[in-house]
């Protein structure tokens, strides 16, 4: 059995122009130790996958479709009974540090507040875990900082807070969502290293939601590329980047800046914007911003279609986009 097994989840978001959704049949399976990246551009379900396995979508978005950690139905789960998972056995790393921490309480208190809820530890032996945990996250000095709010650190020790907070509890399930936000690159590194770190130590599965394709290849067993709330693309990482095959996936891979080539060119850019939710089309929602559209993809999403093992892609054009990539080899 699994670990995490998702399939067909949907997400109905209500809003004023009208019901958009948000996720449209996404499934996939993770492993104890596995890891799997989510890919794609803003606005194209990553995060409202996350949400929905920790059941803090908003109170008026509709779920269907199922979602099981070991077994266990969470679509559905009272509100108490999810309150149980998050933090133990499902853990979270927030985007923006300072929203995910509160600013009127310690660093310790927010640490050791897992510890206690689910732990049952004294608030004594919960803040002498905070200060272990702290300590193993890379906070310098943590035995005097723990009694620290969190404006008086800075955004790389922030976030390795939030992970503290996250791994407190030793969770099953690791949701990182764009972890390294706003970091500069060498605190990005370090903060990568030390989840990547952590995950192996502990032998928790990893969901790392990111825009970024190169911290997706150096970090990610598996990935999906999404976009208007559906995988278009899905498999090993190594193949994936070795062969995309979506039109979608070849425009983000094209659209990666270059060390090597020409000094002063234009980066290659996926022509258009990301549709609202309220006005994807009835089939594949890149229809009309691909090149390769065809009065047909606007008609229904195809089913996947498999590039290599576990490797799939959801396009109709596919025939074509194989021919042009043999023509340019």
């Amino acid at each position: 059995m699994p670990l995490l097994e998702v399939r067909n989840l949907n997400v109905v978001l209500q809003t004023q122009r009208g019901p958009a959704r948000a996720v449209r049949d996404v499934s996939f399976t993770l492993e104890r130790g596995e890891t799997l990246g989510l890919v794609g551009e803003s606005g194209c379900g990553k995060s409202i996958t996350a949400m929905s396995l920790m059941g803090l979508l908003p109170e008026n978005a509709k779920v269907t479709g199922s979602i099981q950690l070991e077994g266990r139905e969470l679509v559905g789960l009272p509100e108490r009974q999810l309150c149980e998972l998050r933090g133990d056995r499902i853990g979270m790393i927030f985007q923006e540090p300072m929203t995910a921490l509160n600013p009127v309480h310690t660093i310790g208190h927010q640490v050791a507040e897992p510890l206690r809820l689910h732990r049952g530890m004294s608030a004594s032996a919960a803040r002498k875990e905070a200060i272990a945990l702290l300590d193993r996250v890379g906070i310098p000095d943590a035995a005097r900082r723990v009694d620290a709010y969190p404006h008086q650190f800075s955004g790389g020790q922030r976030q390795r807070i939030t992970i503290a907070m996250a791994l407190a509890c030793g969770p099953d399930l690791l949701i990182a969502d764009e972890p390294t936000t706003a970091l500069d690159v060498t605190i990005q590194r370090q903060i990568l290293e030390l989840v990547r770190g952590l995950v192996a130590e502990r032998g928790m599965a990893l969901i790392l939601i990111s825009h970024d394709l190169g911290v997706v290849a150096q970090n990610v067993s598996k990935m999906m590329v999404m976009y208007g709330g559906e995988v278009v693309e899905d498999g090993p990482t190594a193949p994936v980047f070795a062969n995309p095959m979506h039109p979608y996936t070849l425009g983000l891979f094209a659209a990666r800046p270059r060390l090597v080539g020409p000094r002063g060119g234009r980066l290659a850019t996926i022509a258009g914007t990301v549709p609202e939710l309220v006005d994807l089309p009835p089939g594949c929602p890149f229809a009309g911003r691909c090149r390769l559209t065809v009065p047909e993809c606007h008609v229904t999403m195809p089913p996947p279609h498999e590039i290599s093992p576990g490797h799939h892609a959801r396009c109709i054009r596919l025939d074509t986009v194989a021919a042009e990539k043999k023509v340019a080899a």
